[in-house]
């Protein structure tokens, strides 16, 4: 589980309990479990997080292994891999021991091979085996999401027999799914799921396949944290079971880590956009060589795009030195297609996200962006004529002298007006196809990141731009 990202008040909280946190472990460390009874782990481990290194472990020890787990969920990553390699592998097994399955796999990944697998043959054998199945799936699968700590009953049970079996497991110790329960046959296959209120309002003498619903959407082990979060979305769950291919539940995913997995699935996409590698560690934890790595890669490759801008410029140096005003609107031309194009691969990209489209839907979505590009383009372009128009009406009024006047201003202002129409709409067109061509080639869509894709119409929109030019002031002695 991702620590949750706390507040300012948290934090204000935190430090003026930390003093005293702190006072009661040099006087009476044994009062310290008591006395934070009713704080909530998240809180306390706000507290934890402002203490002296050499306190944190003194302080975890005070509140006894099954509390400091608990606070050992909400600790920041970076301090909880720091602590957990820094104690002997049988101290951080006992800790671990007392988290849930998922959460215990997801600390161990945090931390080295080495110090994981030590731990790990400290953990009593079915945790271990418990914790080992969930350790080889990859972290942002179902199977890697997954909790194994559910509620199962049998559909041939009475309702009274049921409550009972739940009141058993829910005092046999922590199940985190508690709040659904899933009903199988005689072979162990899930065949049925009803909530815990369900259970209680069941009229007695009832048996539980009369009364749970038949109908139960799952995921397999492979499904990727999209698909995951796109299920319990869709029909409004509060957990999803990852069901094998032979029909039994291995697992249950609850709403809290999909939400963890959606934040950290957006956080990538969006640093994919800003034209860059995702980071694999927090802004202010990653390390500067490994941030410059992230970055240098994209920024080279765009350089190196941009510079056949610099070939497009040449190519059409004739034309820039006879008509002095067209680099005047240079910026302007490939600023708009860099936009339109920046657009249309946020709206794609979010829509394939949401399965709103797929590769399929390529062909109507091309036919959707022509005309939106067309349009878009025909409103800048009258933007930009007019502001030519204003131009020139200044300098013939006389409130602005700074502009270079041009006898054939009508001309150039077509040309731009035109060349806002073609440079729109093929930057809608490029940006809307790249990311199923992206998609095609099995890449994330999410990697045609704003500035490649404003780089990618820059060039091609400079050729549009001169080509134009040509056309339209052909024959004009400027």
């Amino acid at each position: 589980m991702t620590p949750p990202q706390r507040n300012s008040e948290d934090r204000t909280v935190a430090a003026l309990l930390a003093p005293d946190i702190v006072a009661l472990l040099d006087e009476s460390p044994a009062h310290i479990a008591a006395e934070t009874e009713e704080m909530h782990p998240a809180d306390l481990a706000d507290v934890a997080e402002l203490l002296d290194r050499d306190k944190l472990q003194a302080f975890l020890a005070a509140l006894g292994p099954a509390r400091a787990a608990d606070v050992l969920e909400y600790l920041d990553e970076e301090l909880r891999t720091e602590f957990l390699e820094a104690i002997t592998p049988r101290q951080a097994a006992e800790l671990v021991s007392q988290m849930t399955p998922d959460d215990r796999a997801d600390t161990l990944e945090e931390i080295s091979e080495e110090h994981a697998e030590e731990i790990l043959s400290e953990i009593p054998t079915e945790a271990r085996q418990e914790t080992e199945k969930l350790l080889a799936y990859e972290p942002d699968t179902a199977g890697g999401l997954m909790t194994t700590e559910f509620v199962s009953v049998s559909a041939d049970m009475t309702i009274e027999d049921a409550l009972e079996n739940v009141r058993a497991v829910a005092r046999s110790g922590r199940r985190e799914a508690m709040h659904v329960i899933y009903t199988t046959d005689t072979q162990g296959r899930v065949v049925g799921v009803m909530s815990l209120r369900e259970l209680l309002a069941a009229p007695s003498g009832a048996k539980i396949s009369d009364v749970a619903w038949t109908e139960v959407v799952s995921v397999a082990p492979s499904a990727d944290r999209e698909e995951v979060a796109r299920v319990i979305a869709n029909y409004d769950l509060v957990a999803v079971p990852v069901v094998s291919e032979s029909g039994h539940v291995m697992g249950v995913i609850t709403v809290d880590d999909v939400i963890d997995a959606i934040q950290e699935e957006q956080t990538e996409d969006v640093q994919k956009f800003g034209g860059m590698e995702a980071l694999d560690e927090p802004y202010m934890q990653i390390g500067l060589a490994a941030m410059i790595k992230k970055r240098a890669g994209w920024l080279s490759v765009l350089l190196i795009s941009e510079m056949l801008t610099t070939t497009a410029m040449q190519h059409f140096s004739g034309e820039l030195e006879l008509v002095k005003a067209l680099p005047l609107f240079v910026p302007l031309v490939m600023s708009s297609g860099g936009n339109s194009g920046s657009q249309a691969t946020s709206l794609i990209t979010r829509a394939m996200a949401l399965r709103e489209v797929d590769l399929k839907d390529w062909w109507r979505v091309a036919a959707r962006e022509l005309p939106s590009g067309l349009m878009l383009g025909a409103i800048l372009g009258v933007i930009g004529m007019c502001r030519i128009a204003s131009w020139q009406w200044m300098y013939d009024h006389k409130v602005w002298l700074g502009y270079n006047y041009n006898p054939h201003w009508q001309l150039i202002a077509l040309t731009v007006g035109l060349s806002l129409v073609g440079i729109v709409t093929f930057g809608s067109l490029a940006g809307s196809m790249l990311p199923f061509l992206l998609r095609r080639l099995w890449f994330d869509p999410a990697s045609a990141s704003a500035p490649f894709v404003a780089t990618l119409v820059d060039v091609t929109g400079l050729s549009i731009y001169f080509v134009v030019a040509l056309l339209v002031l052909h024959g004009t002695l400027l």
